[in-house]
């Protein structure tokens, strides 16, 4: 998978994240939000987006200044077989997504176009696999056909859950979550690229302007998302887009929304996953560890029931969010590079902690989400123990 002989584009970077945020999996977290109400909603999400994309913005510098891949980043923070401890990790999830997008996108296909769930499973991995052979630098023309239609197909799918709905539907206040927990859910999946983002800023032709870029449409569209999903609840009273989609007639509209903004979206965790899979040893050939992935993910949502994610998305932010906060630290702060030994057992130590304190506070309530009292606090005791240990 040999992509870095082009340098990515600030045009092109805003294609691959928009695919990235257009996602059936963001509309159905966007669901939960609807006992919160349409305005608390709103007001969550896009709190939830601005913590989580501005972490992820950081997560994307330190590739574009250092020209390395995400995991490859870590190995200066944690050691070379730390990193490629947090890179097995970061495969370990890349397959879960990879399953999961599949998972969603198809039981939403067979709510349009009923068969048996596993076809579509196949028709969304062959697609995927499809875009790895490809390969990121050449779906230049590719990505602005499918982002186009993408964009018009989603203004459509607003339209219809929108247009006209002057009164809300009653929803049932007992479900609803804390607004703190809100905040969170809509900070996890902006997290959740935080172990790859690098990936696509590495070749970045400017560093900073592709980053910001990068981010903030990725914020955009998932917040976009996420309010589609929750005025489909709250507006008429479904908890999937696709049973709207055929009561407004779109059929084969609806088809191409649901596999087009599931294989854009996958292709990216299955391409990232062939290049931590480089990280852990040098040996994987990238694009191969990339099509593999996109097969067990493939398998996996043929075989298991993936319809809650929350648990999955907090795992992921459980173990990410300090790893990043102590990059960001080690990187911005400490400027030091640990690269050069095994592991760097205190950085460790701060991210084990890190990861106990974001365990323990699922429990606790915070308006602002946990996320940002976890990194803080693991950003300072990194720049501490970094301190005292020179």
């Amino acid at each position: 998978m040999k992509e870095n002989t082009k340098k990515t584009t600030v045009f092109s970077a805003a294609l691959i994240w928009f695919g990235a945020g257009v996602s059936i999996a963001e509309i159905l977290t966007g669901t939960y939000f609807a006992p919160l109400g349409f305005s608390r909603g709103i007001a969550a999400i896009l709190l939830g987006h601005i913590i989580g994309c501005a972490l992820l913005f950081g997560a994307g510098y330190i590739g574009a200044l250092s020209r390395k891949s995400a995991m490859e980043t870590t190995k200066s923070s944690f050691g070379s077989i730390g990193g490629r401890f947090f890179a097995l990790l970061n495969v370990l999830q890349l397959v879960g997504w990879t399953g999961i997008m599949i998972y969603d996108g198809a039981a939403s296909v067979n709510e349009i176009f009923a068969l048996e769930g596993w076809v579509w499973c196949l028709v969304i991995g062959a697609l995927i696999m499809l875009w790895i052979v490809i390969g990121i630098t050449n779906l230049g023309k590719v990505n602005v056909v499918a982002m186009s239609l993408l964009f018009l197909l989603t203004v459509v799918l607003c339209a219809v859950i929108f247009k006209g709905r002057a009164v809300l539907l009653p929803v049932d206040a007992s479900e609803a979550m804390s607004f703190g927990a809100a905040v969170e859910l809509a900070a996890a999946m902006p997290l959740s690229w935080l172990p790859l983002m690098s990936d696509y800023t590495k070749d970045a032709e400017k560093p900073f302007a592709t980053t910001l870029v990068s981010a903030a449409v990725y914020g955009l569209v998932s917040s976009w998302m996420y309010v589609i999903g929750m005025g489909a609840a709250i507006f008429t009273g479904e908890s999937g887009v696709a049973p709207i989609m055929v009561k407004a007639g779109l059929g084969i509209a609806a088809l191409v929304i649901v596999i087009l903004s599931t294989v854009t979206t996958t292709f990216l965790d299955a391409f990232s996953a062939g290049i931590s899979a480089v990280t852990v040893s040098a040996k994987v050939n990238a694009r191969l560890a990339a099509i593999i992935t996109a097969i067990l993910g493939t398998v996996g949502a043929c075989l298991f029931n993936m319809d809650d994610i929350t648990d999955f998305l907090y795992v992921i932010g459980s173990v990410f969010a300090p790893m990043i906060a102590v990059q960001l630290a080690s990187f911005f702060v400490l400027k030091s590079d640990s690269a050069g030994r095994h592991f760097d057992w205190l950085n460790l130590a701060v991210w084990l902690l890190g990861f106990a304190f974001y365990r323990f506070l699922l429990n606790k309530d915070f308006i602002l989400g946990i996320t940002l009292p976890c990194m803080a606090v693991t950003f300072v005791l990194t720049v501490l123990v970094g301190k005292i240990r020179r």
